[in-house]
């Protein structure tokens, strides 16, 4: 499990959900992992949850690897700035980065269309997104350049350009995956990947709290939502991103978008109940009109 053995990642969006289970996972595998986000032990984000980077941080590090809590909102230049400064001044390299900030679920009005969406919430979403993720993904190319190489992974919904059931989420979401292959195609010269990965219905502590379950009993929450019972935990993601990091092929996947279904099939991978969710075929089957 020492794959990632002397590897520098950053998992921007830390704090919970996907980029938990992602920067455990990169843990696993011996990377030291820089974990960032707004909320800590001292201070809340806006999003109001109680998970901090620093508990992500000490996960990290009781998985195998060695975690480093960085607070940092992306949507300040300054503060990704501060960051790569800090991995260059500590490391001198950086190998991995995982573009995870999202912080758009109290911004989306799910039902409402553009014209009847909150304009300043849905640009608001954007600057989150997407204006986050384009800046740190800059500041992180002379890092990558400098060490000849390395992987960047935009974090999605969805595998297509097809909307999404809102406007504004449909944009972020879509925006990220077009983040992903046209940053392949400018730096594939330079021998950095970039791709984009989507999990399914993922299982994160929000939705554990929505539906009033926990892991160990997740299941009882298809009684509220049927489709629930085909989610997957943030480690699932975690998985995904782990093999795609330990890959010694994987700029020949380079421009792709990927799913945790689909790369669960080509690695092998199982979530942490031992099971292989495919949100793809459950999709098809019992919920795509």
């Amino acid at each position: 499990m020492g794959a990632l053995k002397g590897k520098i990642a950053v998992v921007a969006g830390g704090t919970r959900g996907a980029g938990r289970g992602i920067s455990v996972k990169l843990g696993e595998a011996g990377a030291t992992v820089y974990v960032t986000g707004r909320t800590t032990r001292k201070s809340q984000s806006p999003m109001g949850r109680k998970e901090t980077i620093e508990e992500t941080a000490e996960l990290v590090t009781k998985a195998g690897g060695i975690g480093i809590p960085v607070k940092v909102d992306h949507t300040v230049e300054a503060e990704v700035i501060g960051l790569f400064d800090k991995i260059r001044k500590e490391n001198g390299r950086l190998d991995i980065l995982v573009n995870d900030v999202w912080g758009g679920d109290p911004l989306t009005e799910w039902g409402l269309p553009i014209g009847e969406h909150n304009l300043h919430k849905g640009l608001q979403m954007q600057k989150q997104a997407v204006e986050s993720h384009i800046m740190t993904a800059h500041y992180s190319i002379p890092l990558f350049k400098e060490n000849n190489g390395g992987l960047i992974i935009e974090i999605t919904d969805g595998v297509d350009y097809k909307p999404r059931g809102n406007f504004y989420y449909s944009l972020a979401k879509i925006s990220n995956i077009h983040i992903a292959q046209a940053m392949a195609e400018d730096l594939k010269d330079s021998r950095i990947t970039s791709l984009a990965v989507t999990p399914g219905f993922l299982r994160s502590e929000a939705m554990l709290e929505l539906f009033g379950v926990t892991e160990e009993n997740w299941k009882e929450g298809a009684k509220v939502d049927p489709h629930f019972i085909a989610s997957e935990s943030p480690y699932y993601i975690g998985e995904a991103i782990r093999c795609l990091a330990s890959d010694p092929e994987i700029f020949n996947k380079t421009g792709g978008v990927y799913s945790t279904w689909e790369l669960s099939e080509l690695y092998g991978f199982k979530d942490i109940d031992g099971t292989q969710p495919h949100w793809g075929n459950y999709f098809k089957e019992n919920v795509k009109v």
